[in-house]
């Protein structure tokens, strides 16, 4: 084998794996306990910007290995989302497998503080078509902290 095939492989392998990670941060007035019930009520997606609904039945609990899908509000495809890790009031990790060529990871954490609460929103786009969807949805992710913050201040009011 040519010696200039391996590096070609070997730079088509670094891309595939390069990945595109921003953490956004949000304190509320609500409780830990008000944001953890809406971010675990996978049915109610209505303050989400990008996801229209799930087909999740309701009143199910998020476990480690549930599989749901969910439609987005641009395109009626459906899309797969894994249940990764739960840590009970702490912390939610999911996994978005929408098209071959793209992985995305979401963490939600909910921590207490003094003056209320802080929800940290954690995403990792990987794969070669990870600029592009970055591009095409960053304004929308830059949103959801703040929306779900809403969504809940709102309800309490």
């Amino acid at each position: 084998m040519p010696n200039w095939f391996s590096k070609v492989i070997h730079r088509q392998r670094r891309w595939f794996y390069a990945s595109l990670m921003r953490t956004y941060r949000e304190i509320s007035s609500a409780s830990v306990d008000d944001l953890w019930k809406k971010v675990v009520d996978l049915t109610d997606v209505s303050w989400h910007p990008l996801l229209k609904s799930t087909n999740v039945p309701l009143g199910l609990v998020p476990k480690p290995g549930l599989i749901f899908l969910a439609v987005t509000r641009f395109w009626p495809i459906p899309i797969h989302i894994f249940v990764e890790r739960v840590n009970p009031k702490q912390m939610l990790s999911i996994r978005v497998l929408a098209i071959p060529g793209i992985e995305e990871r979401i963490t939600y954490q909910v921590e207490s503080m003094v003056c209320g609460s802080c929800l940290s929103y954690s995403v990792t786009l990987r794969g070669w078509l990870s600029p592009l969807i970055w591009f095409l949805s960053r304004p929308y992710v830059d949103r959801v902290a703040r929306c779900l913050i809403e969504s809940v201040e709102n309800s309490l009011s």
